[in-house]
């Protein structure tokens, strides 16, 4: 039997239209406080940021980042790091409302080796998780399925941060 796979979002990545802003796709405008949609940024403050990942590893893979280029955990002051696990536990209460996942990945990867995809701006993974996630389809296909638009995903939780 042969399953179709639907991944709209993904052509305009292959069509050399990826609305990926110039530069570190962390880095906001200085005056910009809150959402931004056409960065699917959910939540700004100050100090940090929560996005959802564009190249998601599962459903609501988010992101929390500080507001400031800083590459490191060392680098981050004290309040920003503080300011970052807060809102990662406020965004996994709302996931917790809103995608009902069984469990959820936390991680941060420092470094190129490390599997940091962007190395200059510190940021932390949420990946929620649910039962049968990583299926044979990850294991011998090698392909992710992603079963939710990453905008209708994005409508989805902003109305929980506002």
């Amino acid at each position: 039997m042969v399953e179709t796979l639907w991944a709209p979002w993904r052509m305009d990545y292959i069509l050399g239209r990826d609305p990926r802003p110039d530069g570190c796709v962390f880095c906001l405008p200085e005056d910009h406080l809150g959402p931004l949609p056409k960065r699917l940024v959910l939540y700004s403050d100050k100090e940090v940021l929560l996005i959802m990942n564009r190249y998601p590893y599962n459903n609501a893979h988010l992101m929390v980042a500080p507001r400031r280029h800083v590459a490191t955990l060392a680098q981050a002051s004290s309040s920003e790091r503080l300011a970052m696990m807060d809102l990662a536990a406020k965004a996994t209460e709302i996931l917790d409302q809103a995608q009902k996942p069984d469990g959820y990945n936390l991680g941060i990867n420092q470094g190129q080796v490390a599997g940091a995809g962007i190395t200059d701006h510190l940021h932390l993974h949420i990946t929620p998780r649910y039962n049968g996630d990583t299926n044979f389809m990850t294991v011998i296909g090698e392909t992710r399925v992603i079963p939710e638009h990453i905008v209708a995903t994005y409508e989805k939780l902003l109305k929980f941060f506002a």
